[in-house]
């Protein structure tokens, strides 16, 4: 039951820690900044794994965390460009599609074969996107479109994440892969501090912190469930939901986190939710045909 409580309880935040984000975002906080604050936050709540234990390896083994430390951080970096050119409901469903190159990834990397059923989920999921383009209207079609770009380079990035992890982490035993892998990832946020200049804005610390600790929190849920279990596809579908609760949360509790996308009127939220459930039948289609 762990494998599929932990990634549902990580999508559910991840969501919560969106709207957050994008409430800080909207107070002036930047996108270095806010990936500076997250990746320190990840990297001491991801060393509380230290004591599950395992071994450091040597040499060129090191070159494995290195890696899928640039991995998360380049789809860290797309996700938050993502928030911040577009909608919480566009950005956060088009990472949906990454149960799907998650199944792709496993077949090349780790060699299993890619049934038809996930062909056909591409599919469904290619017509989600489109959706969710559709939604937006006229005014907001560029900002949108970038925003769905973005959210797809994230997806790969994580997918491809995802499935290193999972083939590199046994060896090295999720207490020493995963907190080396998020120290990397701090290590390489410090250039970050050159360009984050100022103070933070009036208000903003508060959505920032709580977004941060939030996303952070989700991702230690998600990434030692990889780890432990070895069940990335399946894993992926169940955190995929985060597209529904994007959708959900945000036409129900947004205007709480300073959020205006509900405004935009009905038929753009419904255009979006019906996006969204193409997205989840894809991750049906995955788990059934896995």
């Amino acid at each position: 039951m762990a494998p599929l409580l932990m990634p549902f309880a990580a999508s559910l935040l991840y969501v919560i820690g969106a709207l957050f984000l994008k409430d800080a975002s909207v107070r002036g906080v930047g996108v270095w900044r806010t990936a500076l604050v997250t990746n320190v936050i990840f990297a001491a709540v991801f060393s509380t794994l230290w004591g599950l234990g395992g071994r450091l390896r040597e040499g060129w083994a090191w070159t494995e965390p290195a890696a899928a430390a640039a991995l998360f951080l380049t789809g860290q970096l797309l996700s938050l460009l993502a928030l911040q050119r577009g909608d919480v409901s566009v950005a956060t469903p088009v990472l949906g599609i990454k149960v799907v190159l998650v199944a792709l990834f496993v077949t090349a990397v780790l060699g299993e074969r890619v049934p038809g059923a996930v062909w056909m989920a591409a599919a469904l999921s290619s017509a989600g996107i489109w959706l969710l383009s559709r939604g937006a209207g006229a005014k907001r079609a560029g900002g949108t479109a970038e925003a769905l770009l973005l959210g797809g380079l994230a997806a790969a990035a994580f997918a491809l994440f995802d499935v290193l992890v999972q083939k590199w982490a046994p060896v090295w035993g999720a207490g020493r892969f995963l907190p080396l892998v998020m120290g990397c990832v701090a290590l390489y946020s410090l250039p970050l501090f050159a360009v984050v200049g100022g103070p933070v804005p009036p208000g903003a610390w508060r959505p920032l912190l709580l977004g941060a600790g939030l996303v952070a929190l989700q991702g230690l849920l998600l990434i030692t469930a990889l780890a432990l279990f070895a069940r990335a596809t399946t894993i992926n579908v169940v955190y995929s939901a985060r597209g529904l609760w994007s959708v959900a949360l945000v036409w129900i509790v947004g205007p709480w986190f300073g959020n205006r996308e509900r405004e935009q009127g009905g038929g753009v939220f419904r255009a979006r939710l019906a996006g969204a459930a193409l997205l989840l039948g894809a991750i049906v289609l995955v788990i059934t045909a896995r």
